[in-house]
């Protein structure tokens, strides 16, 4: 099920997409760093600290907005309409 519950502004959409982007980044980079110790935790740090300012950007729109949420359910962003949708 997938269903409107929002929208963002232009600046909101485009500081979730470079939260996104980047936590996306991290992930490839951490597939292929080999055993470089010194570079696995900067990444792991970075990885930390972009995915909590992803959940807080989440947490601070569903408070702004009063979007609708369920249990099981989560939010996602259609980039280009800065649209968000409830899915389960």
């Amino acid at each position: 099920m997938k269903k409107l519950v929002g929208k963002v502004t232009v600046e909101e959409r485009n500081e979730i997409r470079s939260l996104f982007e980047r936590r996306n980044g991290l992930a490839e980079l951490a597939k292929i760093i080999g055993d470089d110790e010194t570079l696995y935790e900067r990444l792991v740090t970075d990885m930390g600290t972009t995915g909590a300012r992803f959940q807080q950007w989440w947490d601070k729109m569903a408070e702004k907005y009063d979007w609708e949420q369920t249990e099981n359910g989560s939010w996602q962003i259609d980039f280009d309409s800065c649209e968000i949708y409830l899915t389960e």
